[in-house]
């Protein structure tokens, strides 16, 4: 459902207003790569706790820490198997941990699926999917922030992904970037840092249509969902630019404009103003650019039968209801924001019907613009493929069991619950008469 912090869990952005005026390289070297960045720049600062005012944002130098490169072809990358539930009492926290920059964006042998899909959402749904916002009094623009991410993510999946992706350059700067499997190739805008002969870099004015094919290109270069969150002069972090593709549970169009806060409340989500309310907008307000961090969520959704009329918006290319959970929330368009799923008909739930559907997530700051980039990934698996592995089945009974009445609902447990923990049951007591157990080296979120 988006984040717990955002789709229903978070939402973070930062303020371009100074960014789009401030000229400060004193440097000769033309910056036009962030990876070889080696001009001016200020370094991350070493205490991101350092007072600054709302909305302002100091450009800063970032260059990655090595990390390994990962040669296998997609068609070798099985999709991690997250199973991200526990044992014993529901807690509700952020839940964040420290992200390797080598696991920043995943990709599996399922790329060329998604792909589809989201290239198909992209097509139909135009401005309900891919938006950017203009400065507005309180807030700046989502465009600079565009620009940026699609150039840091170019940059980066070629280095990680190297038989996946090839890019051209002209003067340093990605030029072009192409998707060898798929043979596809994107022409890049110019890169957001830019310099005229004998002048320092500076950062350049970014209209919103260029901004908003930018995040075309960076959402059709990964399986994620994409939101920028820009901090406003209130302090507050504003959604001012998404590619927002395959939410399944929410909807990009009622929550792009808003600030962390509304967009949690509006979403109902349970005991964000009792408890996670000021945890989050100190964290958004104090994370630093070198340190990107991870969580990890999950839902469950019915979906039709093998078989069975998908309709217009659920067809072949979508059969597991990624973009979109028809089933469990009825038609898109009709879909009531901040209220529990109402499915139109009755659908069949089943465990051949169930799906656990996980959400990775990762938060990090961008050096140039200062917007909080909010990535969403997304893994739908079979009911009944999960409750074959060791010892799940009983830890995910045993959460389901523990979530509190706010939680469930939250969930849209009446629609699935009894079903699914019956036969979480019935599949743990198999194992244990079995005498199979589950891996005691295992750790969250797997």
């Amino acid at each position: 459902m988006g984040i717990d912090i955002f789709s229903h869990d978070l939402a973070a952005e930062h303020s371009a207003l100074l960014l789009l005026s401030v000229v400060l390289i004193l440097g000769i070297a033309a910056i036009l790569s962030l990876r070889r960045n080696t001009g001016p720049l200020p370094q991350p600062a070493a205490d991101s706790k350092e007072e600054r005012a709302f909305g302002a944002w100091t450009p800063q130098q970032f260059q990655y820490p090595a990390f390994p490169s990962c040669s296998l072809s997609l068609s070798d990358i099985k999709p991690i198997p997250y199973r991200p539930f526990r044992w014993g009492q529901y807690n509700v926290t952020m839940g964040i941990r420290n992200m390797p920059w080598e696991d920043w964006i995943e990709l599996d042998n399922q790329f060329a699926t998604y792909h589809q899909i989201r290239d198909r959402r992209i097509r139909t749904q135009g401005n309900n999917v891919v938006r950017v916002l203009p400065a507005r009094p309180i807030v700046g623009s989502g465009a600079s922030a565009a620009i940026e991410l699609v150039h840091e993510l170019s940059e980066y999946l070629h280095k990680r992904y190297p038989a996946v992706f090839h890019v051209t350059r002209t003067e340093g700067a990605i030029k072009t970037i192409s998707i060898l499997p798929l043979d596809v190739t994107y022409e890049l805008p110019p890169c957001l840092l830019s310099s005229n002969k004998g002048a320092p870099p500076y950062i350049r004015k970014v209209e919103v249509g260029e901004a908003e094919e930018a995040m075309k290109i960076a959402a059709l270069l990964v399986q994620d969902d994409l939101a920028l969150m820009v901090e406003g002069s209130d302090g507050r972090y504003y959604f001012q630019a998404g590619a927002i593709c395959v939410p399944g549970f929410w909807r990009m169009r009622d929550k792009i404009g808003l600030p962390l806060d509304e967009i949690h409340l509006s979403g109902n989500v349970p005991q964000y103003r009792e408890k996670l309310h000021t945890s989050f907008e100190r964290f958004f307000r104090r994370l630093p650019v070198d340190k990107p961090v991870i969580r990890n969520n999950y839902f469950v959704q019915v979906v039709r039968l093998q078989g069975q009329d998908r309709g217009i918006e659920n067809d072949l290319v979508d059969p597991e209801e990624l973009a979109w959970s028809t089933t469990t929330n009825g038609p898109e368009r009709e879909f009531a924001h901040g209220h529990p799923a109402r499915p139109p008909e009755h659908p069949v739930v089943s465990p051949e019907t169930l799906r656990l559907r996980t959400e990775r997530q990762t938060l990090r700051r961008l050096s140039l613009s200062g917007a909080v980039l909010f990535t969403i990934r997304t893994y739908v698996i079979p009911i009944e493929q999960l409750a074959k592995e060791p010892g799940v089945p009983a830890r995910m009974a045993s959460a389901v069991r523990s979530w509190p009445e706010s939680v469930q609902t939250y969930k849209g447990k009446e629609l699935y619950g009894s079903i699914l923990v019956e036969y979480l049951d019935k599949c743990a007591q198999e194992q244990a008469d079995r005498g199979v157990k589950e891996d005691p080296t295992k750790k969250y979120p797997f």
